[in-house]
């Protein structure tokens, strides 16, 4: 009858068997809870077929994690493993470091997720929409229409400025009229302006007020808040819509002035004696 101190293979007993047998069904089980955490938490974050890739590779992990711990059920001496898995671990870790830098990166994105697909945003110097998020790298599209794919490690590390993050986004006009304009009435016709458009919020308020008395003009300053997706088109409709109710009102945008005294002009209008006696000096 077989017992469970019976000797299989070396001084691997039965008993050894069961309790690797039972430890790595626990972490198989184990494996397959955290995996199925992970597809639920992250589904709304990733494409299905990126999800799929990372879930497999956080069960592998688990699973050589666990059926490492388990070893020492055989008796195998761990501490020899690591003096031989330490040299070949060192090599695969040289090789794949950039790799696994991304791979780690990218959880951490999909974890603090400070951008989602359609976001746009500025990476260093890349600017524009973001297209793809995968697992080792993230893909945006320039305003120029090119696709960059900028390593995880990159994305992580770098200052991220995401410009669609806050549902409002403030722009800002600086518009001159001219000193005999009247003042109140141009910030009167440009605020009518902002009340009847449907995307400049009404909270925060527009604000349009005097800022300075400038060489030409009088500066208006204009703040308006508008929703962050359509900000852009909302600025271009309404600087020409601000050009053309300033136009029909009479209130003409000055062009830079400058008053120049000539030299010749003055001689003309001093007596002879002057003029002369400003030639000898």
């Amino acid at each position: 009858m077989v017992g469970l101190d019976t000797v299989v293979y070396g001084d691997v007993t039965v008993l050894d068997l069961i309790v690797f047998a039972i430890s790595v069904v626990i972490i198989v089980i184990v494996a397959r809870i955290i995996a199925i955490y992970l597809k639920r938490a992250l589904s709304d974050r990733m494409e299905r077929e990126e999800l799929d890739k990372l879930v497999k590779v956080v069960q592998v992990i688990i699973v050589l994690i666990g059926v490492w711990f388990a070893l020492p059920s055989f008796d195998i001496d761990v501490g020899q493993l690591l003096v031989v898995g330490g040299t070949v671990g060192l090599i695969v870790a040289f090789a794949s470091q950039k790799i696994v830098s991304n791979l780690g990166s990218g959880i951490f994105l999909l974890i603090e997720r400070p951008v989602k697909i359609g976001d746009t945003i500025r990476i260093g110097e890349t600017s524009g929409t973001v297209n793809q998020i995968h697992i080792l790298s993230t893909i945006v599209k320039t305003y120029e229409g090119i696709y960059v794919r900028i390593p995880n490690e990159e994305v992580f590390t770098s200052e991220i400025t995401n410009y669609v993050a806050n549902p409002a986004r403030r722009f800002e006009y600086l518009v001159s009229i001219g000193y005999g304009d009247d003042t109140g009435r141009a910030v009167q016709v440009i605020r009518k302006l902002l009340e009847d458009h449907p995307f400049v919020l009404r909270n925060p308020a527009p604000s349009v007020f005097v800022s300075e008395l400038g060489d030409s003009g009088v500066e208006l300053t204009v703040y308006i808040w508008a929703p962050s997706r359509v900000w852009w088109s909302v600025r271009t409709e309404l600087l020409q819509k601000i050009k053309e109710a300033l136009d029909r009102e009479g209130i003409e945008i000055p062009f830079p002035q400058r008053v120049v005294t000539m030299a010749e002009a003055r001689r003309r209008t001093e007596p002879a004696g002057e003029s002369d006696r400003h030639a000898g000096q």
